[in-house]
């Protein structure tokens, strides 16, 4: 967890994005799972676009020292490893 130890002015500006971002990830994600596999693609596309997005803002996080470098590292890895699924889950259905 990271929220109490980023600024009051961060924390209800990039990092509230970030966490709605994070949101709308985990619900597109179980929209997909639940959804047939015909309409699956679209959400999976979608999904990809806002673990983009999301990886960029926490870039920006660390490059504006809002977090420590061990906990950007930590966190790309697992956006990494999330869009790496997202990706193969897309592959498949292709």
């Amino acid at each position: 967890m990271i929220s109490p130890k980023i600024p009051k002015k961060d924390r209800f500006g990039i990092y509230l994005k970030i966490e709605n971002i994070c949101l709308e990830i985990i619900s597109l994600i179980i929209t997909a799972a639940l959804e047939s596999k015909n309409n699956k693609l679209p959400i999976l596309n979608s999904t990809r676009i806002k673990i983009e997005t999301l990886k960029r803002l926490i870039r920006i996080t660390q490059e504006l020292n809002i977090i420590e470098k061990k906990k950007y590292i930590d966190l790309e890895s697992d956006l990494q490893k999330i869009s790496r699924m997202v990706a193969g889950w897309i592959k498949y259905l292709k």
